[in-house]
């Protein structure tokens, strides 16, 4: 179900902070909210979110505008069955 209308897009001020710090370097911001919503602002900056054990690196294109950080990273391990 999506956000309502009347409520703004959900984010943290600290990712702002964060990209207008780093803005000329290349280390990607770390980022623990994975429900945050992708900004214009971050197209061509590098993320590291937080899957729940490590860190998982996220290059931003202009197509992933208006998703959330979550859509993109794996929180769950692929199944492997053993072959008899």
């Amino acid at each position: 179900m999506p956000r309502s209308i009347w409520k703004k897009p959900f984010s943290k001020n600290i990712i702002f902070k964060s990209v207008y710090i780093n803005n000329n370097s290349q280390r990607p911001v770390l980022i623990w909210s994975r429900n945050t919503i992708i900004f214009p602002t971050f197209v061509g900056k590098i993320f590291s979110i937080y899957n729940g054990k490590r860190f998982v690196n996220l290059q931003i294109h202009e197509s992933m505008v208006g998703l959330k950080f979550g859509d993109f990273i794996v929180t769950r391990k692929k199944a492997i069955h053993n072959k008899k």
